[in-house]
């Protein structure tokens, strides 16, 4: 096991015991070594949720440790996220997020939240419990290219759909993509109620962002393209 692995394990078990000193200590050992922010982020802190969720969903833990473990991977993420901004000179696309109305778990949005703006996206956090209308409402004010909403339970899963019939209504369907993710999201119902896209993890939804982006940035080009063929026609 190599140094860098080494520094990932003791990284692992300090989210995954819920050791909040522990945490933020071998972050700064790892920030101090000159590993790579984003390394530490998905190798460390988001693997170790991966494991925490798991062992949540086989009622190995429950919402105490479950919040222990959040609360050291925030001491950690706190060290990090600094580290994890984008060159300023970059133009950055904007994204909104949040966790939809009625549920307040936060874990899984704040580790895309930091590999989000890691990657040079302006993150407008909309925090959680966040009500279909307040979605489409910023999505529209700041004219973003997409939403990102997440949940870990079942009930709140309409609470996606909500947005989407929204989006529908006000014509921004289309012009504004989704992405869902979070623990009782799955790809069938992204295709049930016609999200963009499903990140199955942070690192996924990432990769999924950049796609819908490259996607909007296609499409305006060839409404630009025949916008200038119909004026030459004139």
């Amino acid at each position: 096991m190599g140094k860098n692995e080494e520094i990932f394990e003791k990284l692992r078990q300090a989210v995954i015991l819920g050791e909040t000193e522990e945490c933020a200590k071998v972050t700064q050992d790892a920030i101090d070594a000159g590993i790579d922010p984003m390394k530490v982020l998905t190798e460390g802190m988001s693997k170790a949720m991966e494991t925490v969720g798991e062992k949540f969903e086989n009622k190995e833990y429950f919402l105490p440790e479950m919040l222990l473990s959040a609360e050291a991977m925030y001491a950690g993420l706190e060290l990090l996220l600094p580290l994890l901004k984008a060159d300023e000179t970059e133009v950055k696309e904007k994204i909104v997020l949040g966790v939809v109305e009625g549920d307040i778990h936060d874990i899984g949005k704040n580790i895309v939240k930091a590999m989000l703006t890691s990657a040079g996206y302006e993150v407008i956090d909309l925090g959680v419990d966040v009500p279909a209308s307040e979605f489409v409402q910023k999505a529209s004010e700041e004219e973003v290219g997409v939403i990102a909403m997440s949940t870990m339970m079942t009930p709140t899963l309409m609470s996606i759909k909500d947005v989407e019939e929204q989006l529908a209504k006000k014509g921004l369907k289309g012009k504004v993509k989704t992405i869902i993710g979070g623990g009782t999201v799955t790809e069938q119902w992204k295709s049930r109620i016609g999200s963009d896209a499903f990140g199955k993890d942070a690192s996924d939804a990432v990769d999924k962002v950049k796609l819908l982006i490259e996607e909007i940035k296609t499409a305006v080009k060839l409404m630009e393209k025949k916008r200038k063929e119909s004026t030459r026609k004139k």
